[in-house]
């Protein structure tokens, strides 16, 4: 398997893509192309020899084992107590209340927001420390009793990015998550 980069609009597009739970980028990205989309993966990535450029011996194509496809939640904003948000202490307390809110009541597994980073930033971890070590200043709170921890020192605007983000990743449609995130 090769990786490529991708810059932040091209990935949320892919993310807003995704049509069942474990879809992965790869398989996006061939729907969207019109291939086959049988989930291909190699047992292990190619590898290059460096001063030749000759591919290594391939390893055979094996399918992944499709898993069933559960209805996303997304109608979150449904399961979002207007009482309970108006306590939360500032734009950090709703952004993590909503986050919490995600966590407690998706079908689809939360460490998918993992893979929400900024360029040279990272927003989620499973620990305060590797919040931590990625940014002195990250200020780590835990998102409930998840044992995910996000970072909370970004302005306003960028948590709203954060969680426009998270809430497409878990399929809701665009409309929910504009009012969503106005609630930050």
């Amino acid at each position: 398997m090769k990786y490529i980069e991708v810059d932040e609009e091209l990935y949320r597009h892919i993310a807003s893509k995704t049509e069942r739970i474990g879809e992965s980028a790869s398989d996006i990205l061939r729907r969207i192309l019109g291939l086959p989309v049988d989930s291909i993966m190699l047992d292990e990535p190619e590898t290059i020899s460096h001063p030749s450029l000759e591919i290594a011996e391939k390893k055979p194509y094996v399918k992944k084992e499709k898993k069933p496809v559960v209805a996303p939640i997304t109608d979150f904003i449904d399961s979002i107590d207007a009482e309970q948000l108006a306590t939360q202490k500032g734009a950090v307390g709703r952004f993590l209340f909503i986050l919490d809110i995600v966590y407690q009541i998706s079908n689809k597994p939360f460490e998918q927001v993992l893979q929400i980073q900024g360029r040279d930033r990272l927003y989620f971890a499973t620990s305060k420390e590797a919040l931590l070590k990625a940014s002195k200043s990250a200020n780590p709170k835990e998102i409930g009793n998840s044992g995910y921890w996000v970072t909370t020192n970004n302005n306003t605007a960028k948590k709203r990015a954060i969680l426009s983000e998270v809430l497409t990743q878990f399929g809701t449609d665009e409309e929910q998550v504009i009012e969503i995130i106005a609630k930050v």
